[in-house]
Parts: structure tokens; C-alpha cells; sequence
């Protein structure tokens, strides 16, 4: 079951680090190991949210889902989106993007390394949003609930992720602009820094609102489909899966929200590498486990009981902003930044394995009052 489903999975993962090897080297191949890890650990709530929505669409529209979708997601999003966020932030075409990457690493490097700020500023201030507005939701389960149930509180607040975030992307031009100054440097990056910044904001706002969109509209269908669904059974008829327009606006969903996720762990593959092509080969090869775990859970539907890597994965976003904004200044090594994020992951899956342990244990010994004191989290 598992070698099927992951089959295309591993053999696509296989020719990844050999040509990771190939080309970069032992080095090469460490990196493209971490963003795999990081892009299947930041993607792994999305993969869930997939399976629950798309065993409800007939089998020709999963199929849909699970070829086209997957053209998008890997060559849209995971290789194409890289290129040209370099060639906006470079001010060069994709096509000279991707030549540069590959014929003249070191032109390439001067132009990614003058584009850093902007890039950094970006993605900083996406990242930042996805995890403010993660922590400053209450949530039944809560992994860090000393941290979790205070910030829930403060959450309540309209409109707070956003100040917040205005806050620290004034705070980071400012600094950087008395940087520049003191050193005699490019005063107009500070500029820079603060309009890219802001973009970042508005394209996650965006995002979000278009996700939010097409959320409403597959409410409306879905409460369409159920009412359908009662009638069939009182004239006892068999129920239907979703197809037609009901389905296409959920496959429209599933690629607005893949997308969205997407640029989290785009994003922030910059705080790994600028190599666009380790990048390709570290995304696309966790893109595909994503669409391989949606599978499984369509078919098995266990995976969810890790309950706290979801809080994990968002950790290792908000780490990763704030590399990437502390980067626009100084320079922090490639293993800090991967091995935050993997080791974050790691302990949000060992906890969830705890809870697990814990839960299995209470409920065949002491009964509900154990059950209830390990249910809270950590």
C-alpha cells in the first residue's frame, strides 16, 4: 500500500539527490534534503485539508486533481514562482534568470545578493502573517499552551497580526537604514526594504482573501450537494460524489489553497538557498510527497493524528521570518536556518507521538480523568 501510493514519490525523491549530487555536490545535496523536509513538514496541513475535501469528488475529478493539479502546484508554483520572483527583484527576464543560474553562477550570485533585501523583505513579512495569524487563533489543541493561551487571548484583537507586522517591518527599514548611513552604504535600500515589505503584506492578503472566496463558495455547493444527498436517500437512490459545477469549484479551491501554501514554503526556501536550482529540486520533490500524503489519506486517513505538527510547521514559519528579515542586515549560515525549521518539526512530530502514547494508555488504564489530564498538550 505504502510503495504504491509513494512509489512515484521515492523514485522521483532518488533522481532528485542524484542530481543534487550532479551538480552541487555533497553540499548540494544536504540542501535540497532540508527544503524537501521543509517543504513537506509547511505543507502537511494542506495535504490534509486535500484528502478531506477530495473524497468527495468522483473519481474523475480526483484524477483531475491529481495530474493537472500536480502540474500546476510542482511546475507553477515550486519551479517556475522561484525564477521569477528572482527576475522581478533582479529587474531581469526569467529566461535570462534561468541561463544566469546556469551558465554564470557568479553574475547570478551579484545580482541574487543585491536583490536580497527586497526578496528578504518580501518574504519576511508573508511569513510573518501566516504565522501571527496562527498563534493569535484559539484552537481546541494547543501544543505550547504556557505561550498558545495567553497570545489566543491577545488574538481577539482585530486587526493585531497585521500592526504587528507593520511594526517589525518599520522597525527593520529603520535599522537598516541607520546601517547604511553609519557605513556609508545604499541609503535607498531601506526604501526598498519597506515597499517590498508591504507588497509581501497585500500578496498575502490577497491570498487569503481569494482562498476565503472560493471557502464560501464550496460552502454553497456542499450545502447544495447535502441537500441533493437527503433527497437520494429518502427516494433511495445511491449517493452521488461530487461532480460537475460543485466540483469544479472545488478543485478551484484546492489550487487557490495549495497555491497559497505554496509561497510559504517558496518563500522560504530563500532563507536555505538562492540557488533557483536546488530550489526546483528540493520543492518539487516535496510537492510530489504532498500529493502522494493527500492519497493516503484519502485511502487510509491517519495521518491527521499528529495533531501538533500543523502548530510545528507554523513555528518553522515564524522562525523563518525572522531569518529572513535579519538577513537583509547580516548573514546567518545555510545549516542555522535549515536545522531550525527541521528540528521545530521534529519536536512538534515527537510530541504528537507522545500525546498518542499517552492517550492509547489512559484509555485502556485509568480511565477519563488521565484521558482528560493529556489531552491539553504540552
Amino acid at each position: 500500500m505504502v510503495l504504491k501510493t509513494f512509489g512515484w514519490s521515492f523514485a522521483v525523491t532518488a533522481a532528485g539527490l542524484v542530481a543534487a549530487v550532479f551538480y552541487g555536490g555533497w553540499a548540494a545535496l544536504g540542501l535540497v534534503a532540508i527544503l524537501c523536509v521543509l517543504e513537506i513538514s509547511l505543507s502537511f496541513d494542506n495535504a490534509v485539508v486535500n484528502a478531506g475535501i477530495l473524497k468527495k469528488m468522483n473519481a474523475f475529478w480526483q484524477r483531475i486533481f491529481l495530474t493537472i493539479g500536480i502540474l500546476i502546484a510542482v511546475f507553477g508554483m515550486r519551479l517556475v514562482f522561484p525564477v521569477v520572483i528572482v527576475a522581478v527583484s533582479a529587474q531581469i527576464g526569467p529566461i535570462e534568470a534561468v541561463d544566469l543560474a546556469l551558465t554564470d553562477k557568479t553574475r547570478y550570485e551579484e545580482l541574487v545578493t543585491d536583490a536580497h533585501p527586497a526578496i528578504a523583505a518580501f518574504g519576511g513579512m508573508f511569513l510573518l502573517m501566516i504565522f501571527l495569524d496562527f498563534i493569535f487563533e484559539d484552537r481546541d489543541i494547543k501544543w505550547l499552551s504556557w505561550l498558545e493561551r495567553p497570545l489566543a487571548k491577545l488574538g481577539k484583537v482585530d486587526m493585531l497580526s497585521v500592526c504587528i507586522a507593520l511594526i517589525v517591518l518599520l522597525v527593520t527599514s529603520m535599522t537598516f537604514a541607520t546601517q547604511a548611513h553609519l557605513h556609508a552604504g545604499p541609503a535607498d535600500k531601506a526604501e526598498t526594504v519597506l515597499l517590498s515589505g508591504i507588497a509581501g503584506l497585500i500578496t498575502y492578503l490577497i491570498v487569503g482573501g481569494l482562498s476565503g472566496y472560493f471557502e464560501n463558495k464550496l460552502e454553497e455547493e456542499e450545502e447544495r450537494e447535502h441537500e441533493e444527498e437527503e433527497k437520494a436517500k429518502k427516494a433511495g437512490k445511491p449517493v452521488i460524489l461530487l461532480a460537475g459545477r460543485a466540483a469544479f469549484f472545488m478543485f478551484l479551491y484546492l489550487e487557490v489553497l495549495d497555491a497559497s501554501f505554496s509561497f510559504d514554503g517558496v518563500i522560504g526556501a530563500f532563507a536555505v538557498t538562492n540557488d533557483i536550482v536546488l530550489m526546483a529540486l528540493g520543492l518539487g520533490v516535496g510537492a510530489m510527497y504532498v500529493r502522494s500524503l493527500t492519497v493516503y489519506l484519502v485511502r487510509e486517513g491517519t495521518l491527521d493524528d499528529y495533531v501538533y505538527l500543523e502548530h510545528g510547521a507554523h513555528y518553522a514559519i515564524g522562525a523563518l521570518a525572522v531569518i529572513l528579515l535579519i538577513t537583509i542586515q547580516y548573514e546567518i549560515s545555510e545549516f542555522i536556518t535549515g536545522s531550525v525549521g527541521v528540528l521545530l518539526i521534529a519536536w512538534s512530530f515527537w510530541s504528537s507521538v507522545r500525546r498518542n502514547r499517552a492517550l492509547a494508555a489512559a484509555e485502556g488504564g485509568s480511565g477519563s480523568d488521565d484521558n482528560t489530564a493529556v489531552s491539553s498538550g504540552v
